[in-house]
């Protein structure tokens, strides 16, 4: 939420009015106490608890969306002209238990990631240190938004594919 509630805070600075929607009850149940502060003291940003958006209307561009109540179902349309998305998302990583090392959210843990108080995994058998998106396991490459402290974003996610693949590379030419 607090990327959401960031975006909220820089978009109104420009715009005449921002709409936060919260799936959930309140914002202070997943954002920072700072930010929710920062919200409630802009006038330009309304927020809309157990809230959803239901349908995006608009010809040749954005012009209005459908906002659902998810608690009583009550639908409304509201005038937009720019929708941004920022939804947490958790890693679908579960299949992987017992597999690589993860973090306490699910994230896979790769290259300086896995090592703790300077001290690389007792499973790591190799003489030099995990390469940047490799995990606990040799030679398994991790990008992307599954990955531990990632950008989350798919320009980084792009990026991380292509290094993982000059990786894998260096992998096979040393083993």
């Amino acid at each position: 939420a607090n990327s959401a509630g960031q975006a909220a805070m820089y978009l109104s600075r420009f715009a005449k009015s921002v709409t936060l929607l919260v799936r959930g009850p309140d914002v202070s149940a997943s954002m920072s106490h700072y930010l929710v502060q920062q919200i409630t003291e802009a006038a330009n940003i309304a927020v809309r608890a157990r809230t959803e958006v239901e349908a995006a209307h608009g010809s040749d561009r954005l012009e209005r969306l459908t906002l659902r109540r998810v608690d009583t179902g009550e639908a409304d349309q509201v005038e937009a002209q720019w929708m941004f998305v920022f939804i947490g998302a958790a890693p679908l990583t579960g299949w992987l238990d017992g597999t690589v090392r993860r973090d306490r959210r699910g994230f896979i843990l790769a290259g300086p990631d896995l090592t703790v108080d300077g001290e690389l995994p007792a499973e790591w058998e190799l003489d030099r240190p995990p390469y940047h998106l490799e995990t606990s396991v040799p030679g398994v490459f991790v990008a992307g938004d599954a990955r531990a402290e990632s950008a989350k974003r798919v320009a980084s996610a792009v990026g991380e594919g292509a290094m993982a693949v000059m990786l894998v590379h260096r992998y096979l030419e040393q083993s």
